[in-house]
């Protein structure tokens, strides 16, 4: 497992003419392929944010976001993200967003379609290869039983899973989610966990979603980023546990975190 993303010092927030707000600041850390790392976090505290930058949604107010990309003859083994422009960040980077998409009369496979458009142009026509590499992506997710559905009659789940699809086939070596676990029922969280976890493992992607849904992750994840105020710690659930950094997040009043079990309980 490479390390394919590397934050250095990178300090996160908005800009305007009249004023400066830092969301975080002295960020360092690394995601590697192969795994699925999750982002914790209380609300505000930044998550968000911070998936926006690593999106290049937004630039960064300080520091650097290193991506590497040795394929690339252009570049070197690390480069800068502001470096690449827009499509080829398009070939390197696939992002699954919270917003439900606000389409109506387009079918499954039209729509996971669309994530070839780096490569076709937005209204492209798909060649028999893009074809092929949609229908490996629907494959992938097991949702070949929804290719002649449209998009406003699935459920969440199914949604989502179009979605995690339409990123697949982009052909991206990264992959980032915002909340890909939002709006699903128990059952559908630990499936499209399971997927993510198991896509990032056979397919060597390197796979980084913000989550709300703490004890899923500790599960699940192969690696945790905790963001804190002044402070991102990262590691594995256990590293966490042990070093006392989840006890510090998830214990309250009425709330009890077993260190051994990496399990929640509620309290009277």
């Amino acid at each position: 497992m490479n390390e394919t993303v590397r934050l250095t010092n990178l300090t996160i927030g908005y800009q305007t003419k009249q004023h400066t707000t830092v969301v975080a600041e002295h960020l360092n850390a690394a995601i590697k392929s192969g795994e699925l790392t999750c982002l914790l976090g209380r609300n505000g505290i930044g998550k968000s944010t911070l998936l926006r930058t690593l999106s290049a949604f937004q630039p960064p107010l300080g520091g650097e976001i290193l991506l590497r990309n040795s394929e690339n003859s252009e570049h070197s083994e690390y480069s800068e993200v502001s470096e690449y422009s827009d499509k080829q960040l398009s070939r390197l980077i696939g992002v699954v967003l919270t917003e439900k998409p606000d389409v109506r009369n387009m079918t499954i496979e039209e729509l996971v379609g669309m994530g070839r458009s780096p490569y076709t142009g937005f209204w492209g026509t798909l060649s028999k290869d893009d074809k092929c590499i949609v229908d490996e992506a629907i494959g992938l997710v097991g949702i070949e039983s929804l290719r002649g559905r449209y998009v406003h009659t699935l459920s969440d789940g199914e949604r989502q899973k179009v979605m995690i699809a339409k990123a697949l086939a982009q052909q991206t070596p990264i992959i980032y989610l915002d909340e890909p676990t939002a709006f699903l029922d128990f059952p559908s969280k630990v499936e499209v966990m399971q997927l993510l976890h198991r896509l990032a493992r056979e397919q060597q992607k390197t796979i980084f979603l913000s989550t709300h849904d703490v004890e899923l992750s500790l599960q699940i994840a192969d690696c945790i980023w905790l963001m804190e105020t002044g402070l991102l710690s990262v590691g594995t659930p256990r590293q966490l546990a042990d070093n006392g950094a989840l006890s510090r997040f998830i214990e309250h009043k009425g709330i009890q975190f077993n260190v051994q079990t990496l399990t929640i309980r509620v309290t009277e």
